[in-house]
């Protein structure tokens, strides 16, 4: 910690003492992992020479392959599928694009193949082309309906095929009807197909999979580990592949053990068990929620800063929802205004070492970045930060007096409270790119599309989970209760309203995502990886809050063990 930590022993506490106010609790349970990554931070950063000799030597005969493989065949879309799929595109990204780039130039001569009537094929080929950015038309799927405009009973007999369509209509943008004619037809077709008794693993694992959530929303480094487990080599090609996927996977999960073995150590000095006892001590989760917004070797710096940033706003948050009176949350929030160490004489002890740790966290940011000329970008994390704490404030204030806004009040005020654009904003300040400029920060803030359907995403999915958990702790309404009041809706109809909502709002991030962009894909791609984040936290309760199991594994595959 800076210099600033040495105030918080030295500050005088002129508040009502904490013992004498009645307080909410929300009984969160204690952290699952304590220092068990610790350990880590003391290992030396050494790599045995032995595995990284073998993994240049894999990586190059991959990179062959990519070469001698046809662009204009179906083997090379195979290949890219699985590149993708076992975690290691990164490795490839100049091959990769441009054989897609190719690919999508030389569209018309795929039409001539024979692989053009194969649905997985075409399937496959829009999904890989559209997840690059590329505008695939959907009518490419025209031709697998029958005569009344459906899609052909035929198609059903083979799974890979069903599963593909699946997969590629989850790319969809608003107005394409055959998509959402498509996921209908899919959806239906593969739940049944789940109750078949000859449909074994993999496959079965993979409609399974798939059902509960598309490729289109899962975290790479998760699917990776996932895929990497069940994966059936057929041949030599795949061998390679899947070894040097293997090798790839430990490798980076030793530098992810090291990264936070180190951050553990910082964490500690907070000592939240102590200081802060009724907020959520969920650093390792923090942390893979960095994970998901960029796991690659080269964004070792923007991790730190935005795991930093994120455990931090947790805290906060708990403040806010869960413990502060309202006069204390006063001085919170205007002391995050003024941003000024001196704003620490107004506050009560538990709110200073959350505050000063802030306020030490952006300084080190604009320290570790003035010697690249980027340290203006912490400006613009810093003022997201605060529209975020004021937000908060806005809605303690809702419930402290009573008051009962109408649905959109609510959103206006809770799609800030997401903190998804505070999110996406810091996620780019670490990033060590010549593309980021000023004026990509001045687009982040300004409210894009792209931002917004991350927030609602994040805002529903959260309210959706977590308001029966809400209510028993009698925190304020949500969107839930809301909307139900609102418009005389029953707690059925109110869900399907607004995850109807949600689905748009994929539909909006997958249009923000087609070229032209407005700004690099590297930078769409920390939202969209934000929005996958909250996909995955909030898809089935509340992961982030209650991580003592589903989370916990999830953790565990990606963060603890080795694939063997």
């Amino acid at each position: 910690m800076a210099a600033n930590s040495q105030l918080l022993s030295a500050l005088p506490s002129n508040q009502t003492p904490m013992d004498e106010v009645t307080r909410r609790s929300a009984n969160f349970h204690p952290t699952i992992w304590g220092d068990y990554f610790l350990t880590y931070a003391s290992q030396p950063m050494e790599v045995d020479t032995q595995d990284l000799l073998e993994h240049q030597k894999l990586k190059e005969e991959i990179k062959n392959m990519l070469v001698e493989v046809p662009n204009i065949s179906s083997q090379k879309l195979d290949l890219i599928n699985k590149i993708q799929r076992l975690g290691v595109c990164y490795q490839f990204e100049n091959e990769i694009d441009a054989s897609l780039e190719y690919i999508f130039k030389a569209y018309d001569d795929f039409n001539d193949g024979e692989d053009e009537n194969d649905l997985y094929v075409v399937s496959l080929r829009f999904r890989l082309l559209r997840q690059d950015g590329y505008h695939l038309l959907a009518n490419v799927f025209e031709k697998f309906k029958d005569g009344n405009g459906k899609f052909k009973e035929l198609l059903t007999k083979n799974v890979q095929a069903m599963l593909s369509l699946y997969e590629a209509s989850h790319l969809r943008v608003h107005g394409e009807q055959i998509l959402e004619e498509a996921l209908t037809f899919t959806t239906s077709h593969l739940e049944s197909m789940l109750g078949l008794p000859h449909l074994s693993n993999p496959l079965r694992s993979q409609v399974s999979e798939a059902l509960k959530q598309p490729i289109r929303r899962r975290l790479t480094r998760l699917d990776a580990q996932k895929f990497i487990s069940s994966y059936e080599p057929n041949g030599t090609q795949d061998a390679l592949l899947l070894k040097f996927a293997k090798l790839d996977f430990n490798l980076l999960q030793k530098q992810h053990q090291r990264e936070l073995g180190s951050l553990t150590r910082w964490w500690k000095g907070l000592d939240v068990p102590n200081k802060l006892p009724f907020a959520r001590d969920r650093l390792v989760e923090c942390y893979f929620w960095t994970l998901g917004t960029y796991f690659e070797p080269k964004y070792q710096l923007a991790r730190k800063f935005i795991l930093k940033i994120i455990s931090l706003t947790s805290i906060i948050d708990d403040i806010y929802d869960v413990y502060g009176t309202s006069d204390e949350l006063k001085l919170f929030t205007d002391a995050v205004q003024r941003w000024d160490v001196s704003a620490t004489n107004q506050l009560p002890e538990y709110m200073r070492s959350t505050y000063i740790y802030l306020l030490d966290t952006y300084a080190e940011m604009e320290k570790e970045l003035s010697n690249e000329g980027a340290s203006y970008r912490v400006n613009y994390a810093k003022i997201e930060m605060t529209k975020l704490v004021g937000a908060y404030h806005d809605e303690s204030k809702w419930y402290n007096d009573g008051c009962s806004p109408t649905f959109e009040e609510y959103m206006k005020v809770a799609l800030v409270t997401s903190g998804y654009t505070m999110l996406a904003t810091t996620s780019l300040v670490g990033m060590q790119e010549d593309f980021l400029t000023k004026e990509a920060f001045d687009w982040m803030i300004s409210g894009p599309l792209i931002v917004r359907a991350s927030e609602i995403v994040g805002r529903l999915m959260d309210d959706i989970t977590g308001y029966e958990f809400e209510q028993q702790r009698g925190h304020f309404e949500s969107s839930v209760q809301i909307f139900m009041k609102e418009y005389g809706k029953s707690k059925e109809e109110t869900t399907t309203e607004l995850q109807e909502r949600v689905i748009n709002a994929w539909k909006d991030i997958n249009q923000e995502c087609l070229k032209p962009t407005v700004f690099p894909m590297p930078i769409l791609t920390r939202i969209l990886n934000l929005t996958r984040v909250i996909d995955l936290l909030y898809h089935d309760g509340d992961l982030y809050t209650h991580s003592k199991t589903k989370l916990k594994q999830i953790i565990t595959s990606t963060l603890v063990n080795p694939i063997q």
